[in-house]
C-alpha cells in the first residue's frame, strides 16, 4: 500500500462524522423498569401537583403557572442529573481526595440554612431571590443521598485491619452527626433527621469487615430498642410519656392526634382528620380528577405532605396504585441487583436508596392516614418540592450507574 493510499484513508477518517453519544439518554445497560417507573412518577405527580394546588390559587391563575413551571423546571433538572450520574458516575469517585469535599459543601449549605427566615417551625430552606417565584432549596434533601456515598466510601469493600474498632466507623459518624445535629437542633426539623439516621443505620449494616460487626450488633439492638419505644409511644398507654417528652408543644400535639385524631380537631388535628375524610371519600375510583372538595377548604399542605389525600380523593384507590406500583418497582429491582452484586460499595449504594424511599413511604403515608406523628417528609416524586425531586431522582442516577457497570462486567 502506498503512502498516498495511507494518506487518503487517514484523511476520510478525519473527516467522517463522530457520532456524540446523547447526552439525555440513559447508559445502554441501565434498568428501564426503574427509568420507567420514575419517568411515570414524575408525570402522575405533577398531573396531582397541578389539581392539588387548585385551592390554593382560586382567583390567581398565574400563582398556579408558577408553581407547575417551578415543578417542571425541577423535574427536568433531576432528569438531567439522574441521567449524568447514569452515564458518568463510578465507585472509584468514591476514593478520590475530591469526596471528603462534597461532603463538607453538604454541611455548609445546612448552615447556611439559618441565614434565612423559618417556615413551618422549620428553618431547613436557603430562599433563592428569583423574582415573582417561590423558590427554595433545601439542603437536608442532599444530605440523605450523601449519606448513603459516605458510609459506600468509608465502610464498603475494605480490606485493611484498623487499629481499633471504631476507627473504621470513625469518619462517618462524624459526617453523620454533624448533619443530624445541624437538621436537629439548628434547624428544628426531626423529620429529616430521622430520616437520615435511619438511612444512615440500614447502610451501616451492609458491610462485612469483621471490625464492622461489634457496631452492627449495637446498631440493631438501638433500632430494636427505638421500634419498641415508637409501637408504645403511639398505643393509648403512651399518652401520659408522650406529655413528658422533651418536645416542642406542636411536636408532642402531632403524637397526641396520631392516637386520637380528634383530639385537637380544629388544630394539630384539623390537616389529619380533613385528610381521613377525603380517603373516605375516594373510595376505589375517586370523585374524578380536579374535582376534590378537601383542597378549597384551607386544607394544609393539599400539594406538598398531604398531597395523598388528594389523590386519593380525586382518583381513588385505584389512583393510589399508580404510585406504590412503580414505588414497588423500584424497590424490587434495587434489592435484586443488591442481591446479586458481591462489591459492598455498589450494594450500599443499592439498598441505600431503596431504603430512602421506603423510609419517606413509610413516614408520609403513614403520617397522612394517622398511623404515625406527621412529620414533614413528603411523597418522593408526587408532592410538590424540588430539592426532593432533585435528590431523589440523583441516587436513582447512582443506582442505575451501579447496574450499568455490573451488567458490562466492569463491577462484580
Amino acid at each position: 500500500m502506498t503512502a498516498m493510499n495511507l494518506t487518503e484513508q487517514q484523511s476520510a477518517r478525519e473527516t467522517k462524522p463522530v457520532k456524540r453519544r446523547f447526552f439525555l439518554r440513559m447508559p445502554k445497560y441501565a434498568d428501564r423498569a426503574v427509568f420507567f417507573s420514575v419517568i411515570v412518577l414524575a408525570v402522575y405527580g405533577l398531573l396531582m401537583i397541578a389539581s392539588s394546588s387548585m385551592g390554593l390559587t382560586v382567583g390567581r391563575p398565574m400563582r398556579l403557572a408558577l408553581i407547575l413551571i417551578k415543578q417542571i423546571v425541577f423535574i427536568a433538572g433531576g432528569y438531567y442529573v439522574m441521567v449524568r450520574l447514569a452515564n458518568r458516575f463510578t465507585l472509584a469517585f468514591l476514593k478520590s481526595s475530591h469526596f471528603p469535599t462534597w461532603a463538607i459543601a453538604i454541611i455548609g449549605l445546612l448552615l447556611a440554612c439559618l441565614a434565612f427566615p423559618a417556615a413551618g417551625g422549620a428553618r431547613a430552606w436557603i430562599r433563592l431571590p428569583i423574582s415573582g417565584m417561590d423558590i427554595s432549596i433545601q439542603p437536608s434533601e442532599f444530605a440523605k443521598v450523601m449519606v448513603i456515598l459516605i458510609v459506600a466510601a468509608y465502610c464498603g469493600d475494605v480490606k485493611r485491619i484498623f487499629r481499633t474498632n471504631t476507627d473504621m466507623i470513625k469518619r462517618p459518624l462524624i459526617f453523620i452527626g454533624i448533619y443530624i445535629a445541624v437538621v436537629m437542633i439548628l434547624q428544628s426539623d426531626m423529620g429529616s433527621a430521622v430520616v437520615i439516621f435511619l438511612i444512615f443505620a440500614a447502610c451501616s449494616l451492609i458491610p462485612q469487615h469483621p471490625q464492622m460487626q461489634l457496631f452492627q450488633r449495637g446498631m440493631r439492638l438501638f433500632l430494636t430498642a427505638i421500634a419498641v419505644f415508637a409501637v408504645f409511644l403511639i398505643s393509648p398507654y403512651g399518652e401520659s410519656l408522650i406529655r413528658n417528652l422533651p418536645l416542642k408543644p406542636y411536636q408532642i400535639n402531632r403524637f397526641l392526634s396520631s392516637i386520637n385524631p380528634f383530639y385537637d380537631m380544629y388544630d394539630t388535628g384539623f390537616q389529619l382528620v380533613n385528610g381521613l375524610v377525603s380517603f373516605a371519600t375516594g373510595g376505589w375510583f375517586g370523585l374524578g380528577y380536579g374535582n376534590s372538595v378537601r383542597k378549597y377548604t384551607q386544607f394544609p399542605a393539599a400539594n406538598t405532605d398531604f398531597i395523598l389525600a388528594i389523590v386519593v380523593e380525586e382518583m381513588g384507590i385505584m389512583g393510589f396504585l399508580i404510585i406504590f406500583i412503580p414505588y414497588m418497582i423500584i424497590i424490587v429491582q434495587l434489592f435484586r441487583y443488591a442481591l446479586k452484586i458481591q462489591s459492598e460499595q455498589a450494594r450500599i449504594i443499592l439498598v441505600g436508596t431503596a431504603i430512602y424511599l421506603m423510609i419517606h413511604c413509610f413516614f408520609n403515608i403513614g403520617g397522612v392516614t394517622g398511623m404515625i406523628p406527621l412529620t414533614g417528609v413528603p411523597l418522593l416524586m408526587i408532592s410538590s418540592g424540588g430539592s426532593s425531586t432533585l435528590a431523589f431522582m440523583a441516587a436513582v442516577g447512582l443506582a442505575q450507574a451501579v447496574i450499568d457497570q455490573y451488567r458490562k462486567g466492569l463491577i462484580q
